[in-house]
């Protein structure tokens, strides 16, 4: 046997047992590797094989993976380390064909792929498959045609939390229907969030198991996140979904609508160490960086443990080495993202350059689509935000403008030129650029200025005449505090003995429960609520001063102003910054609207 293939077949038992098949007996449970033509070897015959394997008496090629009954589950195609593990893949087929087999893996020791025969192309793996995640995983039967036949209309997500009364054919009359979503708060999918499911179900039609939403944030992504997880597990074509999100924060927040919308029928969980309960529910939530963790989703999970793994806010969970978890598991995969390619699409036709983050954004927008099976910039579905304003879903935002001289050039091509004389009497300049925005310009005198210019511009809430509830976003932690300090005394001004310092708040990492006051200030009740109009219920807390904390997907619908009081040099950023206040909200209705 060549070196190159013996070292092969080396590794390929390595990663083998390091998944759980075993050559040999071990203890009650049996040897569940057999050598073709399903021949288990004896303790000893690894050592009598030698380097020689390939050309042993019994002329071993394959391994033949096998169930705890012993019937066949995967058959494995070695190869040498010098050669594609693809070039067997037409033998292995007629292998797997022959004992009626659905798995196989391709392998040269390196580089590996797992082909499930009835399901697409094989996918390249970075760990083997444990035997009971395969076992799990051969028991989705997947039927395409059944996904993309399966009837969705609007009513798709509460179908199963009809009244007993109601007959099929409807409810008996509007008023009823009215008066049920009301009172159990039910979520209807909207006319565009229909027909990304059925966008999603034509394609799969077409063969495609790679999908991308593009959806302006506000337009209710987990909703129809939600829709496409209960189309896929009630057809039978998955059996576990895995959830990413790439915030801790956001982990409880999906877990909550997953609940809320789909507990009739699946359960949810969240993802922690040392907890097992993900194995015993349909929905599982996590974190990306949870998973990369000293490399747990390697080392706990297996390739197939996920029959579709959905990335909220794509762009974002297969950047850098979240890209590595995204690619561990097979099977369909979803994104989800507020940001379009085209946003981007005047800076293509500039002289790329490394440094600027619009370049770096460009190229991961465009490998996020990519991966999706998006190549021609075209996403699976789209809905902009000028589509959600011209629906009447979403708000066009008004710009107010507040800069100085110094703030502006900072902001130019040429920076923020200042001209001494230097300590040899030499005149000299030196130019300032964006980064030194915070560390070494914002003065006092521009951050009043700022604050200023924000609260006698900021919209009012329309019932109880205060300043509408406010995102305010800084430089740096520090600078947060600056601004809460500041606005709070001139709300003290604007408002005398209203407040007491409860009018602004620091929301960063730096502040003990800020995770909470999040919470709270959706919720209308960040340090009191109802202060001044009990009837109504409203945070005191008018303005939360955060650096990244109340970005992305944080919902709170009833934001009426944002504070970018710091230049904002990510597209991406910007873009999720500015969806916290494009959400439409009646400040009068005290239940959610209709699909939101």
């Amino acid at each position: 046997m060549p070196e190159k293939e013996a070292t092969a077949r080396i590794k390929i038992n390595k990663h083998l047992e390091a998944a759980g098949w075993r050559f040999f007996a071990d203890g009650g449970a049996p040897a569940n590797i057999c050598l073709e033509p399903r021949v288990a070897l004896r303790p000893g015959d690894l050592d009598s094989l030698g380097v020689d394997f390939q050309h042993a008496t019994r002329g071993f090629v394959d391994f033949l993976l096998v169930d705890p009954r012993g019937f066949p589950l995967i058959v494995l195609e070695a190869k040498a380390e010098g050669k594609n593990p693809l070039v067997g893949k037409e033998q292995a087929r007629k292998y797997a064909r022959s004992q009626n087999c659905r798995f196989v893996i391709l392998s040269n020791g390196n580089l590996h792929y797992f082909w499930d025969l009835e399901r697409g192309d094989p996918y390249v793996i970075t760990s083997f498959p444990a035997p009971d995640s395969v076992a799990g995983y051969k028991q989705v039967a997947p039927s395409p045609q059944r996904l993309a036949e399966e009837h969705v209309e609007e009513d798709y997500i509460v179908l199963t939390q009809r009244p007993a009364y109601q007959s099929e054919a409807g409810w008996r009359n509007e008023a009823e229907r009215a008066d049920y979503i009301q009172a159990n708060k039910l979520r209807f999918l909207r006319p565009y969030q229909l027909k990304a499911i059925h966008q999603l179900q034509a394609v799969v039609r077409e063969g495609k198991d790679r999908f991308l939403f593009e959806m302006a944030t506000g337009t209710g992504k987990t909703l129809t996140a939600a829709a496409v997880v209960k189309l896929f597990l009630h057809t039978g074509n998955a059996r576990r979904v895995l959830f990413l999100v790439d915030r801790l924060e956001l982990e409880e927040q999906a877990r909550k609508a997953f609940v809320a919308l789909l507990s009739a029928d699946f359960q949810t969980v969240i993802y922690k160490e040392n907890r097992d309960d993900w194995r015993r529910a349909e929905i599982v939530v996590t974190t990306v960086q949870s998973l990369l963790f000293n490399n747990k989703y390697q080392r706990l999970f297996s390739p197939t443990d996920f029959d579709l793994v959905i990335s909220d806010e794509a762009h974002r969970s297969i950047g850098g080495n979240a890209r590595a978890v995204f690619d561990f598991f097979i099977g369909y995969k979803l994104g989800l993202t507020a940001t379009p390619r085209d946003y981007l699409r005047h800076f293509e036709g500039k002289t790329p350059n490394a440094r600027d983050p619009r370049e770096a954004e460009r190229r991961l927008l465009l490998d996020t689509y990519r991966t999706f099976g998006c190549e021609s910039g075209q996403p699976t579905f789209r809905y902009s935000l000028l589509d959600g304003v011209k629906d009447g879903f979403l708000i066009n935002p008004t710009v107010v403008d507040a800069r100085t001289e110094v703030t502006t050039e900072l902001l130019s091509e040429e920076g923020f030129v200042v001209s001494f004389t230097d300590d040899g009497g030499e005149d000299v300049q030196e130019a300032f650029k964006q980064r030194e925005f915070e560390r070494r310009f914002f003065s006092e005198t521009t951050n009043r200025l700022f604050c200023k210019t924000f609260l006698e511009n900021a919209l009012r809430d329309p019932v109880s005449g205060e300043i509408g509830k406010s995102i305010v976003f800084a430089v740096s932690q520090d600078h947060a505090g600056k601004l809460a300090q500041i606005c709070n005394q001139i709300a003290g001004r604007m408002f005398p003995g209203r407040y007491q310092s409860d009018f602004a708040i620091q929301v960063t990492s730096s502040v003990p429960d800020a995770q909470q006051f999040t919470v709270n200030f959706a919720n209308n009740n960040l340090l009191g609520s109802g202060n001044f109009i009990p009837a109504y219920r409203t945070s005191k807390a008018r303005v939360c001063v955060t650096v990244g904390m109340m970005t992305t997907g944080y919902d709170c619908t009833d934001i009426l102003n944002l504070g970018l009081l710091r230049p904002i040099f990510s597209p991406t950023d910007f873009i999720q910054i500015k969806g916290r206040g494009t959400r439409n909200h009646d400040s009068l209705v005290k239940t959610p609207s209709r699909g939101s």
